[in-house]
């Protein structure tokens, strides 16, 4: 089989874990511990199920972008010479940077409400009208953050679909002529 299904593979599947992670903690994780009894605890869970997570989007994070390099190194003859993929490739390399950085900075964000967590909150995202400036603040940016990590991993997915599609023999012609 010509090209590199490993590195494809890869490169998708951690695309994926992103987009599902971000989303499954955005709705669930949050959601759920809404639900604590304790308003100090519902800020305290949530931040324990997002460090849980944490490590395996790191390293989901750097195996996409190893992935993907390896991936853009096998492509490298057609990027020269197919109209518009190399120019996809560095318009979805600026989106998953800029995903990247939103999602660290989400972690920033995230690292402040835990550290605060012991004034409580209405939930993960949501302050109580008595929080902190610091905790507002944080949960602010969070709730926002938080909707638009899923937003840029599903952008960079689409991407991906779009670069596939591209192969294509009748796309790869249209952009050979060109």
């Amino acid at each position: 089989m010509a090209g590199n299904l490993v590195a494809r593979s890869i490169h998708d599947l951690t695309a994926a874990a992103w987009f599902g992670g971000s989303l499954m903690g955005a709705i669930g994780l949050n959601g759920a511990t809404a639900q604590a009894q304790d308003p100090a605890e519902r800020t305290r869970l949530s931040s324990l199920g997002w460090k849980k997570w944490s490590p395996f989007q790191t390293a989901a994070f750097g195996a996409h972008i190893l992935a993907g390099a390896a991936v853009v190194w096998e492509n490298k003859d057609r990027m020269g010479k197919q109209d518009g993929v190399t120019r996809l490739t560095i318009y979805k390399t600026i989106v998953t940077l800029v995903g990247a950085a939103v999602t660290l900075y989400a972690g920033m964000q995230g690292a402040k409400v835990d550290k605060l967590s012991g004034e409580g909150a209405a939930g993960a995202t949501e302050p109580t009208p008595g929080a902190s400036e610091e905790l507002r603040s944080a949960q602010q940016q969070l709730k926002i953050l938080q909707w638009a990590i899923p937003v840029f991993a599903g952008w960079v997915i689409v991407l991906g679909s779009k670069h596939g599609e591209m192969q294509r023999p009748k796309n790869v012609a249209k952009g050979l002529a060109r």
